[in-house]
């Protein structure tokens, strides 16, 4: 009986840690494992030692571990997907999501821990979504006694391309490891000050398709454009009367974008070319106004050929990139809020801001099987408050400059997450 008092008292300290002793404990290693991770950046597809890394550091832990998880439409590419389950008695299943993916940007930050891997750089801050995701399991693994159900997390590769959450949802995971009550993940950003979280009921990023549109004509010299049919004033016809899709089509309650970013044709300035060939991005949130963009850049496109005599079987091609196409990201807004709250209660309620929707996107709202599955993304801040209020223009997600600031991000974003899963496993 004494050695059991013993042993007791001598727990007691350990069980008394509050949820940032034991984060201040840890925080160390875990900064250490961001630069670590941040130094070795692997582009979408091509996450194989990002996700071996992942997955062992959650197997130290007790999470019984799967790997390369997901299917590609290729069969020849390897999808390196990690699911690592923990289960604690009986009570809802969360999903909690990271992405594992860089992006082809040369690094520019000047930083000790720059990127060592030439033209890759985590530039929208998935090593710090990592390094949450280890550092929440973690806690979750340390505070068994304070939640009950099942522990979903998942290592997402692919998501700057879009195709990492269909592959996984491909290798049917949920059939494999159990379908999900909910659905949480944190992202990172630029425009918020480090120590706060952001959220957004309902849509908080855009739906996204990449269309290609072919602009046909007749070809000829550059002096003599009677003889041809010039498919460079076609398409500039075309841009300028894309922008009415926005201004004159849809309800200005409905957040719409369509952005040219690419255009190519000729090869010499006194030659008129056969054809010019466009690239579009689209951002919308509500489908049925997705669609209607989608029909009226195919509608536009053919009507201004037409105008200009462009024969029909010459009429523009219109080709909907379907890999690249990713639907809204939608936080169901009754567990935002209890999300918020319980964040509110953990960090202080100066610390948790309810922010504007975005047109960026993301594929994390696929975990949700549109709307079956409650699923939630908040938003870390990641930079410092004095830059913000300085007014200074801080390099965002995707730049070359990006540089988030890993102390206090890590510490907010793994307590955040914490907090988050300990509210709904309670």
């Amino acid at each position: 009986m004494k050695r059991a008092l013993l042993l007791l008292l001598a727990a007691l300290p350990a069980l008394a840690q509050t949820l940032d002793q034991r984060i201040d404990r840890e925080l160390p290693s875990l900064l250490a494992t961001y630069k670590s991770l941040h130094t070795a950046p692997e582009l979408s597809m091509k996450e194989e030692k990002s996700s071996a890394f992942v997955a062992s550091r959650l197997r130290e832990l007790g999470y019984d571990v799967t790997e390369r998880v997901g299917k590609y439409d290729d069969p020849k590419n390897t999808c390196y997907g990690v699911v690592a389950v923990m289960k604690n008695g009986n009570g809802p299943t969360l999903l909690i999501r990271s992405d594992m993916d860089a992006l082809p940007v040369t690094e520019q930050t000047g930083l000790p821990y720059a990127s060592a891997n030439t033209g890759v750089m985590h530039a929208c801050g998935h090593d710090i979504h990592m390094t949450t995701l280890l550092g929440t399991a973690k806690m979750l693994a340390d505070l068994k006694s304070q939640w009950h159900g099942t522990v979903m997390l998942v290592g997402q590769p692919a998501e700057e391309i879009v195709a990492g959450a269909r592959a996984m949802l491909k290798d049917d995971i949920y059939q494999r490891f159990g379908t999900p009550t909910y659905g949480i993940a944190m992202h990172d950003s630029s425009d918020i000050a480090y120590g706060k979280i952001g959220y957004t009921p309902g849509y908080t990023m855009s739906a996204s398709d990449s269309v290609n549109v072919t602009i046909r004509g007749l070809g000829g010299h550059g002096a003599r454009p009677q003889n041809a049919k010039d498919p460079v004033v076609v398409a500039a016809e075309f841009i300028l009367q894309l922008q009415t899709i926005v201004s004159r089509e849809r309800s200005p309650l409905d957040p719409v974008v369509v952005t040219v970013g690419s255009i190519h044709g000729g090869t010499k300035r006194n030659i008129i070319p056969d054809d010019v060939k466009l690239q579009l991005t689209v951002r919308t949130y509500k489908p049925e106004v997705r669609q209607r963009v989608l029909e009226a850049i195919g509608r536009i496109a053919k009507g201004v050929a037409m105008a200009a005599g462009i024969p029909d079987e010459l009429a523009p091609v219109i080709e909907q990139v379907s890999a690249e196409a990713s639907e809204a990201t939608y936080n169901e807004p009754a567990l935002t809020q209890r999300l918020a709250s319980a964040l509110e209660k953990s960090l202080g309620a100066e610390n948790v801001i309810k922010i504007d929707p975005l047109m960026v996107s993301e594929d994390f709202g696929r975990f949700g099987l549109g709307g079956k599955i409650p699923t939630v993304m908040m938003h870390v801040g990641a930079t410092d408050p004095a830059r913000i209020a300085s007014g200074e223009r801080v390099p965002g997600l995707h730049s070359s400059g990006f540089t988030p600031v890993p102390e206090p991000t890590l510490r907010t974003a793994i307590k955040g997450m914490t907090t988050m899963a300990l509210e709904l496993l309670r």
